[in-house]
Order: structure tokens, then C-alpha cells, then sequence
């Protein structure tokens, strides 16, 4: 069942939330920044989503598909609704001094600053680092680019396809003898927004000892070199390119894919000899026996011909019965889901994975980061473009003639 708000569970003996009292000004905007300050606002933050005037976010119009609410008509498209939870929003044009000053006053009072502009793209404004820090030197000031603050190419706009491209993440995922791939979700963006977060709450925590703020710098293309982990490694240690294998493991096997007799696929994840000699008995099979295949090196050297007399061998029963046979005797193994699939497990649920919102149509993603004392919240959905406007602005202290003149301006 959907974590529904109207019946959210009492929290009143945990603590507050985690990031209770801060206040984020969010000038970013697609996805890797605002996933950010999605999790910031999930921990308690009080996020206020800066968006222009009539326009908004890009991803507001990045639809179908749509959530639809069905009493007023409202539609909010499902990629926008993806990573702004839990934020309000206003509109503010930055290139007019008026809308410039609202921002000012704002980071006056306001704990992190997040932007994904490119480089140097505020400083005109007046609204960079160097010139809010003089506001509030307790700001954390976080931006999040696409080759970050300096080096031959920080002044280029960074995409998620073309760093998956650039750092080589592509080069290592689709078929061996195929084309090169990029990962079926915008990873990099994603990646890069949970270190810009990790960032921030570091100079969070810095401030507590220190008393003032500080510059986070993040990068598309640092996130995703970082992310190569072991493969990137591997060329450090060996000098030499890691070839792209598929869904074969570069340093394990037999650690793939393999197709059953009911035409469907299964995830063998064998991590050892033991396993491996597991898998043979299930298989009827002595490969453990042949000096080729008898350790993990050896096996990792005759790839090919191991995985031929595997594949052979896989083709004979159908899915459920090998998951079901090596699942018996301790094997890792799996199924492909389709995300209708993995979205309707029962773990997925059991985990609240899928939450709703009161009076809202937006079904959403919940968060991962389960905290025993100081939960996570989905306190409101996605909110309309400058839902959040004229309380901000009056909270700041303008009049409402004033507040209507801004509007009459095109400022807000």
C-alpha cells in the first residue's frame, strides 16, 4: 500500500529532522541540482525553489507523461515531479536589479545557496560566491557544473549523455561487440547530486566548528570519473583500456546474464570458487574439477570457452527452475525486472519506496535514507510554478502593492 499523508504515522518520539532550521535558496535547476535539494528538503530543510518568470524549470514542459488531477485539471509532468518534493516555489527574473536584490535578501538569510548556472554565469548578476559571502559569510555556497570552477574546460556546459561519453562510462557498458551505451537513467547527474549533497552537509558541519561558510565545487565529469571505481583501478594498476563486456564482470565469472529455455534471463552473481562449485553441481557439471576453471583467475582467463558450456547448459530449463535450484543451494541469482515489476515488489513497498500526497495526484519515489530518530518526511507534493511567491515575498517584508508592482514588472 502507498504511504499515504493522510495517515503518516506518528513521529512525535523521534527527534526533530535532521536538517530542521536550515534554509536553502535553490537556483538550480533539470536534475542533478535539484535532486540535491530534494534530499536536503526530505531531511527537514526548508527549500525555496527559484524559477522564472511564466517559464519555469525546464522539466515542467519535459512531458507526457503527466500526473493529472482530475478535480482542477492541473498537470504536473511526471520528470519534474521526480526531484521537487518537499520545496516552494517562486518566481524571479535575476537579470533585473529588483529581482537581483530579492535574491540577496534572500541568501541574507538563507544557509546554503545552490546553482547550476555555468561558470561565472552569476557573477554578473552579482550573485556570486564572493559577492554573497560578503552578505553572509555563514553561507554554504554550492555549485554544481559540468567541469567544475577551473581546468581547460570548466567553461563548457556540462550534459549527463555527453559525461557518460567523456569519462568513460559508455565506453564500458553494452555488448562487447556492439555499440557503446549509456546507462538507461541520467546517473551522472544523479551521482553528482549526492556528492554535491555529501558537500554541503560536510560545510554544514565545518560551519558548526568554524562559524563560517564555504564554497562547495562540484562536477559532472569528477562525479563520474570517481564513479568508475574499480574499473577506472584496474587501468591505473595495468596501464591498459578495460574492454566493455556486456553484462560480464571484469574481474569475476561467471558473474552475467545467461538466456533459459522459456526464452527468458536470469543474473548469475558467482563471487567464489565455492559458489562456483555450487553452480556445477546444480549444472550436473565437474568445469569445477578442470584446472581452466578451478579458480577465479583461471576461470577469468578462459572466459569464452566457460561461458559457451554455460550458456549450453542454461538453455535446458526454464527461469523459475534454475533461480529456484541455485537460490537452494546459496547461489546469488535473480531476475530482470521490467520497473512495473520492481516498482510492485513487495519489499519495495514493505520499504516505502512508492509515497502520496494529501490532495495531490504525484505518486513518488521515496527516499532510500531510513534514519531511526530523525526520519525523513514527504511533507508536500511538487509545488505549481511560483505557488509559494507572495507568502515569500511578504515574509521578506513586502507590502502587497509593492508585491503586485513586481508582478506588473515581469520581476516576479
Amino acid at each position: 500500500m502507498l504511504n499515504d499523508q493522510e495517515n503518516e504515522p506518528d513521529n512525535t518520539s523521534h527527534n526533530v529532522q535532521a536538517l530542521s532550521g536550515i534554509k536553502v535558496l535553490d537556483l538550480s535547476r533539470v536534475l542533478a541540482g535539484p535532486s540535491s535539494t530534494q534530499i536536503l528538503a526530505d531531511l527537514g530543510a526548508e527549500v525555496i525553489k527559484v524559477e522564472r518568470p511564466i517559464i519555469g524549470d525546464e522539466t515542467r514542459h519535459w512531458n507526457p507523461p503527466n500526473f493529472k488531477d482530475e478535480e482542477t485539471g492541473d498537470e504536473m509532468a511526471a520528470y519534474f515531479a521526480t526531484v521537487n518534493r518537499n520545496k516552494k516555489s517562486i518566481t524571479v527574473d535575476i537579470t533585473k536589479p529588483e529581482g537581483q536584490q530579492i535574491i540577496k535578501k534572500l541568501a541574507a538569510e538563507s544557509d546554503v545557496l545552490v546553482e547550476n548556472f555555468k561558470v561565472g554565469g552569476l557573477k554578473k548578476y552579482g550573485l556570486d560566491y564572493d559577492s554573497l559571502k560578503t552578505i553572509n559569510p555563514r553561507l554554504v555556497y554550492a555549485s554544481l557544473t559540468g567541469f567544475g570552477q577551473y581546468g581547460p574546460e570548466a567553461h563548457k556546459a556540462g550534459y549527463d549523455y555527453i559525461i557518460q561519453g567523456l569519462s568513460g562510462l559508455m565506453s564500458i557498458t553494452g555488448p562487447a561487440d556492439g555499440e557503446p551505451h549509456k546507462v538507461g537513467v541520467a546517473v551522472v547527474d544523479l551521482f553528482a547530486g549526492l556528492q554535491l549533497t555529501i558537500g554541503i552537509e560536510a560545510a554544514l558541519l565545518a560551519r558548526e566548528k568554524t562559524g563560517r561558510g564555504q564554497y562547495v565545487d562540484v562536477a559532472l565529469l569528477d562525479s563520474a570519473v570517481a564513479m568508475l571505481a574499480n574499473i577506472g583501478m584496474n587501468q591505473l594498476a595495468s596501464n591498459s583500456t578495460p574492454p566493455r563486456l556486456g553484462n560480464a564482470h571484469p574481474n569475476i565469472t561467471p558473474y552475467q546474464v545467461f538466456a533459459t529455455a522459456d526464452n527468458n534471463h536470469f543474473i548469475l552473481a558467482c563471487g567464489n570458487d565455492r559458489q562456483f562449485a555450487k553452480v556445477c553441481e546444480v549444472l550436473g557439471l565437474t568445469l569445477h574439477k578442470d584446472e581452466r576453471y578451478s579458480s577465479n583467475p583461471n576461470r577469468v582467463a578462459n572466459r569464452d570457452s566457460l561461458q559457451q558450456v554455460l550458456a549450453e547448459a542454461f538453455k535446458q530449463k526454464t527461469r523459475e527452475q534454475w533461480l529456484d535450484e541455485l537460490q537452494a543451494v546459496g547461489v546469488p541469482c535473480g531476475p530482470i525486472h521490467n520497473v512495473t515489476e520492481a516498482l510492485s515488489m513487495p519489499q519495495v513497498i514493505a520499504r516505502e519506496m512508492i509515497v502520496s500526497f494529501k490532495d495531490s495526484p504525484v505518486k513518488a519515489l521515496g527516499s532510500p535514507i531510513k534514519l531511526s530518530e530523525s526520519p525523513v518526511s514527504y511533507r508536500t507534493p511538487p509545488p505549481r510554478l511560483s505557488q509559494h511567491t507572495d507568502e515569500t515575498l511578504a515574509a521578506m517584508g513586502y507590502d502587497s502593492e509593492i508585491i503586485a508592482k513586481l508582478k506588473a514588472d515581469g520581476i516576479v
